[in-house]
């Protein structure tokens, strides 16, 4: 089955890697054309040209800005013919900017799927992500064997801009998570317990998590490399304030996490793996 993709990005290209192990035919647009190198897909030169030769197009891509401009550039999404074409946006995006999406896309006859994910890099190679899916029962009931190509659970939420949503309020949980962590090794070892020692035990306790088994390597080997960067869940955290807003309730542990991740601008660090907040945190704590 061919398939149309844009944006590759870690998790993008975890995505392309997965389904071409399942035999599809990928094609893809990239900004910067140069990530396509060793994918072994064919690339092209605009997202329209994607929609000549693919019926669906996953879209993976950093915000809803990027997105917004793959639709709206030059040649991009909404000046092709969209007629009965599926897009499949796996992007974690603004909850206001995914229902114009949604609009943009019916108008032009074609029909818009959000399905943002839950995981990263690894659990799509293996196909074990978790897929949240909002928009057309009968566009998703036509893509729902690529869907389970790339996770292993699926939830149709159906009502647009509730998969964006819920994906915002397991990202709190994600951030809260990997904060609360690292603030429980770094008071370990203030108390002379061991880094890898205290992971141990917490493994065994109330820190048993999927965080923290996702997470325990890279803290002890001290390998920040990207999975999931700290400025994804930076910005998914400032949408969650806005969607917060909006709804006029609180979010006090969001917004201080949020200003946490916030400091790894001022370090260079941004784009290393969101668990370098430990090693921020114990950098700070070390220079007070």
């Amino acid at each position: 089955m061919r398939i149309g993709f844009i944006g590759l990005g870690n998790l993008g290209k975890a995505i392309i890697k997965r389904l071409k192990s399942q035999n599809f035919e990928l094609h893809v647009w990239n900004r910067t054309l140069s990530k396509a190198e060793g994918l072994e897909v064919t690339v092209h030169e605009s997202p329209a040209k994607l929609f000549n030769i693919s019926n669906i197009v996953i879209i993976n891509l950093f915000d809803s800005i990027a997105v917004r401009s793959v639709f709206e550039m030059e040649n991009g999404i909404l000046s092709a013919n969209l007629m009965d074409k599926i897009i499949i946006d796996t992007t974690t995006n603004n909850h206001k900017e995914v229902m114009k999406f949604h609009i943009e896309v019916s108008n032009k006859g074609g029909y818009y799927i959000e399905a943002p994910v839950l995981g990263s890099v690894n659990p799509a190679l293996q196909g074990n992500l978790t897929i949240l899916v909002s928009g057309s029962k009968d566009a998703y009931n036509r893509v729902e064997n690529i869907l389970t190509v790339i996770g292993s659970k699926i939830f149709y939420l159906e009502d647009p801009g509730l998969s964006t949503k819920m994906k915002l309020i397991n990202n709190l949980l994600l951030g809260v998570f990997m904060a609360g962590i690292s603030e429980s090794l770094l008071l370990a070892e203030k108390c002379g317990i061991s880094v890898q020692r205290a992971i141990e035990i917490l493994m065994s306790g109330a820190g048993n998590s999927m965080v923290l088994s996702a997470k325990k390597d890279k803290i002890i080997n001290e390998d920040y490399s990207p999975h999931f960067s700290s400025s994804l869940i930076y910005k998914d955290l400032h949408y969650l304030q806005e969607l917060a807003y909006e709804l006029k309730t609180t979010l006090f542990t969001g917004g201080c996490v949020k200003e946490l991740y916030g400091l790894t601008f001022s370090k260079n660090a941004s784009e290393l793996d969101f668990s370098y907040i430990f090693k921020l945190l114990q950098e700070l704590n070390n220079n007070s």
